[in-house]
């Protein structure tokens, strides 16, 4: 495995200036890449687009239903028998008052248990400027990627290969290269 040194940059021209302020500083070109970074849910891991096989906001939507059914059907069987004592309606008006509060009360607990958006991906989009570093280079790496205006300065180890790093996953969450993090700057 090998250690990298990346940093996000918002623009082409930024992260080519600070590869270029990479070899001017003594890194050869073969140990410095950059890229881009798609946004949040585009990465395209699975055939119709997106990063996960199922939106993590409904994983809790079948539970809320069932719950709802169950609120929602005891709601209209009250309902239902309010109707039949005060009005002498049929039968069926309180099964179908039971029905429908059954189906509202599903909707609804699905609705209530859907939570707001959890990226569990934690890395923007951008340029990545990533630079294979030895563990004597590191900090000299992070500090011309700050210096040239990088954010979220993160240390990898993973597979360099032909001047690249090869097994880049966007879905994995930066570790920050605790000497440069935005708080120290």
């Amino acid at each position: 495995m090998s250690l990298i040194v990346a940093a996000r940059f918002t623009t082409f021209p930024a992260a080519e200036d600070a590869a270029q302020r990479l070899f001017n500083a003594g890194f050869v070109e073969e140990d410095v890449t950059l890229f881009f970074v798609n946004p949040i849910g585009q990465h395209a891991r699975f055939r119709p687009g997106g990063d996960i096989s199922a939106d993590a906001n409904a994983r809790e939507a079948s539970k809320g239903a069932e719950i709802g059914v169950a609120i929602g059907a005891a709601v209209g069987a009250v309902v239902g028998v309010g109707i039949f004592a005060a009005f002498s309606a049929p039968l069926i008006v309180s099964l179908i008052a039971a029905g429908v509060s059954a189906y509202v009360g599903s909707l609804v607990g699905a609705m209530m248990r859907t939570r707001e958006a959890s990226n569990e991906e934690t890395r923007d989009s951008g340029v990545l400027v990533a630079v294979h570093v030895s563990p004597d280079s590191q900090l000299d790496a992070a500090r011309v990627l700050r210096d040239a205006g990088g954010a979220a300065i993160e240390r990898a180890t993973g597979r360099w290969q032909l001047g690249r790093w090869a097994d880049f996953d966007p879905l994995k969450p930066p570790v920050p290269l605790n000497e440069f993090s935005e708080k120290h700057a």
